[in-house]
């Protein structure tokens, strides 16, 4: 690729102000690939970044972290493929600190996040690391561009230890709470929902396979009670983002339960001890992904597990995103989740 070659690139210059800029196509180096980003989808860090919500943001950004691409230029002897749809793993991790040397990339103490501490996908060209760009074997590129989200959920899955005759409450029925729960239920769980939106709750707990919903109300603890004998559940993940929820999520816990906070906040939150030590529960945090999670939902999307028609409902084009993604950053009726196109 040429040096003087320009892109577009969607720029958040400044809360509230999205505009396409021109800029250089970056350059790789001898371990680096280069790729065209062809999908983009649109996620909770992305809104709050356009809103100015997001605490530890510098401005100007070009968002995005959850991307499908196809391989432009790779490193001599990689076995990517020049046009092959890959999946980007958004997380770039030092190699050497504590965390990636425990083999907890996803914890590295120097982590860089695509869009979010760097500037990310929403441009036409990207250059990363061989080792976060990852074949698609076989995916098409709005599965591609799912993996990373799904991933998440499906890491909050693996650090709950979920499995066959678990019963799961997935608080928060987003597409974060939209992976644990199916990925909880695809791990032999029997998962319900709840969330104070009735409208989520119906489409996510279809998607899901979900076997109830809760609402968020005055009568919840009652339904947590209906729905296991009074007991309370094995397992709960919390992935509202909201500090109340997450305080809360500890009453639903049975004895010896696991409590999975799958959201983060930047407030303190607490807890009563002696509840927590009556039932001897234990609190989980799960943070981002590793290679483990990509796989495994990548081969999840493979067999047909996961209804991705299902969950991509709204689509735009980087030019679109101008006026799309503040109108869906209010408006959230039906939508689940949305894919720039990068055409």
């Amino acid at each position: 690729m040429s040096p003087s070659a320009t892109m577009r690139a969607l720029v958040c210059a400044e809360p509230g102000q999205l505009a396409i800029a021109t800029r250089a196509i970056p350059q790789r180096g001898p371990d680096e690939v280069l790729v065209r980003v062809r999908r983009v989808g649109i996620c909770g860090t992305d809104y709050h970044i356009f809103e100015g919500k997001h605490p530890f943001l510098a401005y100007p950004r070009v968002m995005g972290h959850e991307l499908a691409a196809e391989v432009v230029e790779a490193p001599e002897g990689s076995p990517l493929v020049v046009g092959e749809a890959v999946i980007i793993n958004p997380y770039l991790a030092c190699g050497t600190c504590i965390a990636c040397r425990k083999g907890s990339p996803n914890c590295c103490t120097r982590i860089a996040v695509l869009g979010v501490h760097t500037d990310g996908g929403m441009a036409d060209y990207l250059v990363l690391p061989e080792t976060n760009v990852i074949s698609g074997n076989g995916l098409n590129l709005d599965q591609c561009a799912a993996v990373e989200f799904l991933a998440i959920g499906a890491h909050a899955v693996r650090r709950g230890g979920v499995g066959p005759g678990d019963r799961a409450l997935v608080i928060g029925a987003g597409p974060i709470g939209l992976g644990a729960a199916l990925f909880a239920r695809l791990s032999g769980a029997t998962v319900h929902l709840l969330d104070r939106d009735a409208e989520r709750l119906a489409s996510i707990g279809a998607i899901v396979g979900a076997a109830g919903t809760i609402r968020a109300d005055e009568g919840m603890d009652a339904a947590v009670a209906a729905a296991t004998d009074g007991e309370g559940f094995d397992v709960v993940f919390d992935a509202t983002g909201v500090g109340k929820s997450m305080e809360k999520a500890f009453d639903h816990v049975a004895a010896t339960g696991r409590l999975v906070l799958v959201s983060v906040v930047k407030d303190p939150i607490t807890f009563s001890d002696p509840d927590f030590h009556r039932r001897e529960m234990t609190l989980i945090a799960s943070r981002n992904a590793t290679a483990v999670d990509f796989e495994r939902v990548a081969e999840a999307l493979r067999s047909g597990a996961v209804p991705i028609d299902q969950i991509v409902t709204h689509r735009t084009s980087l030019q679109g995103a101008i006026a799309d993604l503040p109108r869906w950053a209010r408006e959230k009726s039906g939508l689940i989740k949305a894919l720039v196109t990068l055409d």
